[in-house]
């Protein structure tokens, strides 16, 4: 079983940044595919980031594309999404999973974080 904590979320104005963190527990991660979702109020879960298990592969939303950057230290046990340039409709709770291939469907990931709450004011 694979455990996730993330961290980093927090109020930012726009045009800022953050940068959330992932830290997970078990074997499996230095396998595993990571990802970012994210939910904002009334809406669904949304694919935001994925990256592969070595870091060689990434995926975006195109919500994000050249703003957001994924990234993982597995020697650290954690991924990160670096978040620029951020706006009002980034508002969400942002959650990490991890699974075994990237995928954009949420029902793809088997683990999944509490995750953190990230508020972008106008």
């Amino acid at each position: 079983q694979v455990h996730l904590v993330e961290s980093g979320g927090g109020l930012v104005q726009a045009g800022g940044s953050l940068r959330l963190s992932c830290e997970a527990s078990g074997s499996a991660f230095s396998s595993d595919t990571m990802a970012w979702f994210r939910q904002a109020p009334g809406k669904g879960r949304e694919f935001v980031a994925a990256i592969s298990w070595s870091g060689a592969r990434t995926f975006y939303a195109d919500s994000v594309k050249g703003r957001f950057g994924i990234s993982r230290d597995n020697a650290e046990n954690t991924v990160y999404l670096q978040m620029n340039s951020l706006k009002p409709e980034d508002t969400a709770v942002y959650y990490c999973a991890a699974g075994r291939n990237p995928d954009t469907e949420w029902n793809k990931y088997a683990y999944w974080g509490q995750g953190t709450q990230v508020t972008v004011s106008s």
